[in-house]
């Protein structure tokens, strides 16, 4: 040890009893390029979610070489240091999968950041040839497929490094992230003031983190039982209602909660099976409510609030379902597999009668329902719609043409200040992020709801 050296173990000292444990620029730099991501499932064979292709991730053979540029720029910052902060009292969280209990997720803490000016992490948009609408690429994070929303000027969704993000429409910008490992698919559900997410689903147990839909920082959490266990094929396991309770998919049970307390209030007993996804028609008065395995999909329709049962059936595809979403006419939900996934619209909660809407997607890509400014938004490779809630009906449809011949990815869009933005990905050219775009005014929800 030189006297440099030394002399800086001597401030770490005085800045802490705890001894400095002596970490060379060599295994910094490597665990920064070989440090793993967020486990890339969404499943049907486990509680965690099945594999999807997100955005790009480094290959692991190119971290000696990503390692050893990283010294040259560490080695090169440390020169600069003069004040050392503690920051081994917060150690970040380790990226993997869900937490391996429910109580330790649910005593997890995590610091949120935000940005300084939302204007410094404008990127200039670029535009996509031929793209639909003419969308054009206003930002460069990579998303989790299907977990972008809108709610009071603000865009939320979970990103591909393990976080919950909040940007600002007008800049693409993420301007508040917290750290967030997804235990099961779902998308953020917003409900007044708060961001709810599912911090953990496994077991008999499912717990519920409520953050700020400004900031992120944790404001709540709450432990839901789940009877008889969760479901392992859950698909959005998480909704509100209009009256602002949340409902969760919780075992041979759907749970209501009232956030505000927060406090589990009510049970709705499901016999089909356990349950692994739940939405709340628009009105209050129907709860959907999705049973079933990787081979078939059961739905049930609930009357509320006397939670009698109005009818059942089975999808005739007799392939696995999810990903919910009502709306006045009924219900949409998901089906397919990796190689080829697509939305379905079922009038008054009839899986007899139930449409494919949308070309859907393929290559291990997702499509999705979303219902957003007043209309259905159904994205994929194939092409991007929109619909009518109340009939099903497609009001206007976006051919995606292919990049080099290589299909492009437009996931579900969803609206903010009268522009739809979605999330984009293309392999041909490594691109990825939050698109915007300006769809027609067949689009704009100015039809029956």
């Amino acid at each position: 040890m030189n006297t440099e050296e030394r002399k800086l173990a001597d401030v770490l000292h005085r800045i802490t009893p705890e001894p400095p444990r002596r970490v060379t620029v060599e295994q910094v730099a490597y665990r920064l390029v070989s440090e793993p991501k967020l486990g890339q499932t969404r499943g049907r064979e486990s509680a965690g979610p099945r594999p999807r292709r997100r955005g790009p991730l480094f290959s692991r053979a190119l971290a000696p070489v990503l390692a050893a540029a990283a010294v040259v720029v560490i080695a090169g910052a440390s020169a600069g240091i003069a004040v050392l902060a503690n920051s081994h009292h917060n150690p970040p969280a380790a990226a993997g999968g869900p937490a391996s209990s429910a109580s330790s997720s649910a005593s997890a803490s995590f610091s949120p950041t935000q940005t300084a000016s939302s204007a410094q992490q404008t990127t200039p948009a670029t535009g996509l040839a031929g793209a639909p609408w003419g969308a054009e690429l206003i930002g460069h994070q990579a998303l989790v497929q299907g977990s972008l929303i809108s709610a009071d000027g603000s865009l939320y969704a979970i990103g591909n490094t393990s976080t919950l993000d909040r940007i600002n429409p007008a800049t693409g910008a993420v301007v508040a992230s917290v750290a967030y490992n997804m235990p099961v698919w779902n998308p953020p559900v917003v409900v007044g003031n708060t961001v709810w997410m599912v911090s953990s689903y496994n077991g008999g147990n499912i717990v519920l983190q409520g953050y700020d839909a400004r900031t992120l920082a944790r404001t709540s959490s709450l432990l839901v039982p789940a009877i008889g266990g969760v479901s392992i094929g859950g698909q959005g396991v998480l909704t509100s209602g209009p009256d602002g309770d949340l409902y969760v998919a919780a075992g041979e049970t759907v749970a209501v909660v009232n956030p505000a307390v927060p406090q589990e209030i009510h049970r709705i007993q499901v016999l089909a099976g356990k349950t692994s996804s739940v939405a709340v028609s628009p009105d209050g008065s129907k709860l959907y409510v999705g049973t079933g395995s990787s081979t078939s999909f059961r739905l049930v329709v609930f009357n509320l609030p006397s939670d009698t049962i109005a009818n059942e059936s089975t999808l005739p595809s007799g392939g696995a379902g999810g990903n919910l979403v009502a709306t006045s006419g009924g219900v949409w939900g998901t089906t397919g597999s990796g190689h080829s996934e697509w939305v379905w619209f079922a009038p008054n909660g009839n899986l007899a009668r139930a449409v494919q809407v949308g070309r859907g997607a393929g290559g291990g890509l997702s499509s999705f329902p979303s219902y957003s400014g007043g209309v259905v938004w159904v994205g994929g490779t194939g092409d991007v719609v929109c619909a009518s809630p109340a009939t099903g009906q497609v009001l206007a449809t976006a051919d995606i043409p292919a990049d080099h011949g290589v299909a492009q990815y437009f996931a579900s869009p969803v609206v903010s200040g009268g522009q739809a933005y979605s999330y984009y990905q293309t392999d041909a050219s490594q691109q990825t992020g939050l698109a915007r775009m300006t769809p027609p005014a067949a689009c704009t929800g100015n039809v029956s709801s």
